[in-house]
């Protein structure tokens, strides 16, 4: 078979030679869609949708589809919707021990990859809503360098119940009460009725906006355009504008890799440090570094930027403000002039601009919700990364915005295999103050696709043990907030031989926030004795099927993002390591926004 790149026309690589094979089929597939000659040698723009009927945060994403449609046709491209597999935490997290959560996250990737390589398509802009999808487009992004915009398709407005603010993140977190018999089944109820008043994601710094917000951070979104409101007039207005600019991404050969460099990374993790935003966060900056092959180790970054980030603000559940608040007060690029020097503001976005120019122009209008560097909410980190013998990679405690925090806690281990068995527990008063509760097996191989551990911590907090309790876990949790010392995202996971899977009950556990570390106080013969026995037998990873077994067998530790892609073989570790190219600059007095006259000699 002859190879496509032979029978390409100049200019788009959609584009083939009239009279070849491609062309042909092609042309008698989009002619029946209605399309013209003239159409198709335009650039053809996948526009990625991820809707489904399943969850309200995906409910206005078609109609948000068909605008991006024709602001792409107003600017002189051609767009074509494609969809993906759409998880949301709330509702896919019931099968499959929740391991169709994260996992889900790479079939975003994938299905994003099969679609617009198979039809070599010349650009991407992204749907943005639930947890997920963000950091799988933005992973598809860096894994084909393809001219990409990520549009964050907002927040959904939420309600009152009982004179009071009520949110999705209220619900969870009354649901553990109710668990535990703190709160009746007629008040959860009126909660959950009037939680959710529209579409969009769940209205706190949860992960969902905090990725919309790194992707602005990164350069991949629109200055300006995030968090905003689902389907206020201000979402429509920066829909319009991504499908405009897209275009001129294609004609301008603007790549991700060229935008997400080591001060591309560096700019996300200060802005998400200074929010106090998702622990997720920590794991899909990593997956991203790893597709688009920076070698950049994010983790790292955590840990080497949480000292110098002052919190600038503190959004529902971590803090006192509103996610509407904290929109007009200026959002993301308001944090990002706030930020000042600990901002690399020469770092290049979408717009054309740099970071800095673009922040620059944007006013801060609200000095309260989002502070100055100088009258910070804090100065030390929330997001904290811990090592040691019980976590010889890493951990990961979220911590309240509070400044009066735990510091340390030492005692004797009571573990559990499921989350359900640690619920059982709970209400049978076997966990008692002083303890440290073990869960484990919820690693990306061990549930496969990581268990969600926050149901036990929430109905920790209903049973009135917050504080009194620590949790360590390698599952993951809430990326909102974890009330007292909760230590997520154990690695090694227990299912890939870690010490967490020797720990017994009554084993002594310290975690000391002051020095970062969580070990494991068990003498070292009576470990290796145990290893002798095989006593990770007891948390062997149950046989699963379908889609959650290849993802058991192709998933890397999460110190490399738990991507899916194989590892580098010993010959690609040979070469030279691959240098990102800057982005090309702008001829004097120009601005990538200022449509001037078509270029004539380049085709299109």
């Amino acid at each position: 078979m002859t190879d496509s790149t032979e029978l390409r026309s100049t200019g788009l690589r959609s584009n083939y030679r009239p009279g070849t094979s491609p062309w042909a089929v092609r042309r008698a597939q989009w002619r029946a869609l209605g399309l013209t000659d003239e159409d198709m040698v335009k650039p053809k723009i996948a526009i990625v949708n991820s809707s489904s009927q399943l969850a309200s945060c995906y409910s206005h994403l078609d109609e948000i589809a068909v605008a991006a449609k024709q602001a792409i046709a107003d600017a002189g491209g051609i767009g074509f919707e494609i969809r993906t597999v759409a998880p949301s935490d709330f509702i896919h997290s019931v099968g499959g021990r929740g391991g169709y959560i994260l996992s889900a996250r790479d079939l975003i990737t994938h299905d994003i990859e099969a679609a617009v390589e198979g039809a070599q398509l010349d650009g991407m802009l992204c749907l943005a809503s639930c947890d997920k999808t963000a950091p799988g487009q933005l992973m598809a992004a860096a894994r084909l360098d393809l001219p990409s915009l990520v549009v964050g398709c907002g927040y959904q407005p939420c309600g009152t119940f009982a004179g009071r603010h009520c949110d999705i993140e209220d619900v969870f977190l009354a649901a553990g009460h109710h668990a535990q018999g703190r709160l009746g089944l007629d008040e959860l109820t009126g909660m959950s009725e009037n939680a959710v008043a529209g579409p969009g994601v769940c209205a706190g710094m949860g992960t969902a906006n905090s990725m919309h917000i790194a992707c602005e951070a990164l350069g991949l979104a629109l200055p300006g355009s995030t968090p905003v409101q689902a389907n206020s007039p201000r979402m429509w207005e920066d829909v319009r504008a991504a499908g405009r600019r897209i275009v001129d991404l294609v004609r301008e050969d603007v790549r991700p890799r060229a935008l997400l460099t080591r001060e591309a990374f560096e700019n996300a993790v200060t802005v998400m440090l200074a929010l106090s935003a998702s622990i997720n966060s920590v794991k899909h900056l990593q997956a991203v570094a790893e597709e688009a092959e920076t070698g950049i180790e994010v983790y790292g970054l955590y840990e080497e930027l949480a000292d110098r980030v002052p919190l600038l603000a503190a959004v529902r559940p971590n803090g006192p403000h509103s996610i509407e608040e904290f929109e007009a007060a200026g959002g993301a690029l308001a944090v990002i002039r706030q930020l000042g020097d600990l901002i690399h503001r020469d770092a290049p976005t979408v717009s054309g601009r740099t970071l800095g120019e673009e922040s620059a122009r944007h006013p801060v209008t609200g000095p309260e919700v989002i502070r100055s560097r100088e009258r910070p909410l804090g100065s030390r980190p929330t997001i904290v990364l811990v090592r040691g013998s019980l976590a010889p990679a890493t951990g990961i405690v979220k911590l309240s915005v509070d400044e009066d925090r735990p510091g340390a806690f030492t005692g004797p281990a009571k573990v559990y295999e499921t989350p359900t068995a640690a619920l059982d527990g709970l209400r049978d008063g076997e966990v008692l103050p002083g303890q440290v509760l073990v869960l484990r097996g919820l690693g990306p191989k061990g549930t496969p696709g990581m268990g969600m551990a926050s149901r036990p911590v929430f109905a920790l907090d209903g049973a009135g043990l917050t504080g009194k309790v620590a949790v360590v876990t390698d599952g993951q949790l809430s990326g909102l907030v974890n009330k007292g010392i909760v230590v997520g995202e154990v690695s090694p996971e227990a299912a890939e031989g870690g010490p967490l899977a020797l720990v017994r009950d009554g084993d002594t556990i310290r975690v000391d926030l002051a020095t970062r570390r969580i070990d494991l106080l068990v003498p070292e013969a009576e470990l290796a004795r145990r290893d002798a026995d095989d006593a990770r037998a007891t948390v062997a990873p149950e046989p699963v099927t379908g889609w959650l077994s290849v993802y058991r067998r192709t998933v890397r530790p999460l110190q490399q993002g738990a991507v899916l892609t194989p590892p580098p073989s010993a010959e690609a570790e040979a070469r030279p390591a691959r240098e990102v190219p800057s982005a090309p600059p702008a001829p004097a007095g120009h601005h990538p926004l200022d449509r001037g006259p078509a270029d004539e000699s380049r085709p299109v």
